[in-house]
């Protein structure tokens, strides 16, 4: 089944389920927040466990930013039309966006909060994978994406949050070797000298 028939048989599911059209809306829209709350929670959690986590909570909302904003040429390069013009009487549910289609920038993000976010606690790890392949399923329902789409744009905002917290390690020994070094520190060193 290629992606236009799997948007149909969707967009045909939406039709018949006119009772959770407005959840679907609400969710395609605004469920962009429940990410951003993941984060917070994550970096909040981290504060309890170490500053190796700390670290990763923080490229975990750099990951989301740079993945977003590497989208952007993507969607312009490969200027994929939404599915509401190649489907003129598609049933749309949201606001008929001027942008190109392909990655989708909701999924996109909502992947990059998912996988960031396995490397801080699992548990919001895998709440946060729910509520993206929600959202991603969310968007093709209510007509503003094909199923490509929104796939790719969970991949791309995956490997980007992965490959980002790489980094985690190295920036972790980076802030312990500056906070050992730090003017307070080296204060404090040669008082205790004297003192001695």
């Amino acid at each position: 089944m290629s992606d236009h028939d799997l948007f149909l048989t969707v967009n045909d599911w939406a039709r018949s389920t006119p009772w959770l059209h407005g959840v679907a809306k609400l969710y395609a829209g605004d469920g962009i927040v429940l990410f951003g709350l993941l984060l917070v929670l994550g970096g909040v959690l981290s504060l309890r466990r170490s500053r190796l986590l700390v670290v990763r909570s923080v490229l975990s909302g750099a990951a989301v930013l740079l993945a977003v904003g590497l989208n952007q040429p993507i969607v312009h390069a490969v200027n994929r039309a939404r599915p509401f013009t190649v489907f003129p009487h598609a049933l749309v549910l949201v606001q008929r966006s001027a942008d190109a289609s392909f990655p989708s920038d909701h999924a996109t993000m909502a992947g990059a909060v998912a996988v960031g976010l396995f490397f801080v606690q699992r548990r919001l790890g895998v709440i946060a994978a729910v509520l993206a392949l929600l959202m991603a399923a969310t968007r093709v329902y209510v007509g503003a994406h094909f199923p490509g789409d929104v796939l790719a744009g969970l991949a791309f905002g995956g490997l980007v949050a992965a490959a980002v917290q790489l980094a985690a390690p190295r920036l972790n020994a980076l802030v312990s070797s500056s906070r050992r070094r730090s003017p307070d520190t080296l204060a404090t060193g040669p008082e205790r000298t004297l003192e001695a």
